[in-house]
């Protein structure tokens, strides 16, 4: 099959329909009463993302393209595609069961291993933050780029709120920034990307679905996303866990480096 060739505003004029498609899809439930069930690791699911993931497929996948979704069985043809959707119906969906705003749709592509373009929208905030490596950011379609910043002092990161639960951001305390507990590593990045936070790192696993497009937003906006051993993550892998992430924007990648290097020591 020949492959359809598009041009990146093209691209993300799919992905702001298919986010506002979602958002469509999800107003009937904010609310009202929702079907949620719990999968094998305990982890819930409802019936608001699976249909989501199903109005994301149909508006997003096009000719030869492939689909990696945390609510569709995993179909490893998607290795052999040159591009690649990978998304999230809903990260972030204890907060969403719980009606705390901070869950988000979230839609990455992927080309060769890399995300070259993404968007993540938070409906109830009513910000969508979309970009590309080429375009750059948009915020609510304003254009935006991080500024540099050289340390960490006064800076806000965002810290996975689970992870502070379980007390794994204690070593991170009384240093000079401001941490602050967020759900959803994609509306982190969101964040991130958007100016809104200075960082976020997480030493835990992450699935390829949860920080595709929050990456692709970081890079396009300026930042600075790497995994646990400095090195860009590839994506669209058969093994789609990434071993932790950081993200930050321009000039703190030796700051924070050293902030995580050393909390080590202080455990």
């Amino acid at each position: 099959m020949t492959r359809r060739r598009t041009s990146r505003p093209e691209d993300l004029e799919i992905i702001e329909a298919a986010l506002q498609g979602a958002a469509r899809a999800a107003a009937p439930y904010l609310g009202n009463p929702f079907k949620i069930d719990y999968k094998e690791n305990g982890d819930p699911v409802t019936e608001v993302e699976r249909k989501i993931n199903e109005v994301l497929h149909s508006l997003l996948v096009r000719g030869d393209e492939g689909w990696l979704s945390e609510e569709t069985a995993d179909d490893l043809a998607r290795l052999t595609k040159h591009r690649v959707w990978v998304v999230d119906p809903i990260d972030g969906t204890r907060e969403f069961v719980e009606g705390i705003p901070e869950w988000c749709i979230s839609v990455g592509l992927i080309e060769r291993g890399v995300p070259v373009a993404g968007g993540v929208l938070n409906p109830i905030a009513c910000r969508l933050v979309l970009g590309s490596i080429e375009a750059g950011v948009t915020i609510n379609g304003k254009p935006h780029s991080l500024a540099e910043k050289a340390c960490l002092a006064g800076c806000l990161v965002l810290a996975s709120r689970s992870e502070v639960k379980k007390g794994e951001w204690e070593c991170f305390g009384g240093r000079g920034y401001e941490i602050r507990p967020t759900g959803s590593i994609a509306h982190k990045l969101c964040l991130v990307a958007a100016g809104l936070a200075d960082a976020t790192w997480t030493l835990v696993p992450k699935h390829e679905w949860d920080v595709a497009a929050g990456t692709a937003l970081v890079k396009a906006a300026g930042g600075d996303v790497y995994d646990l051993q400095g090195k860009t993550p590839q994506f669209n892998r058969s093994d789609v866990l990434l071993h932790g992430l950081i993200a930050h924007r321009p000039g703190l990648r030796a700051a924070v480096g050293e902030e995580i290097a050393s909390s080590r020591t202080r455990i």
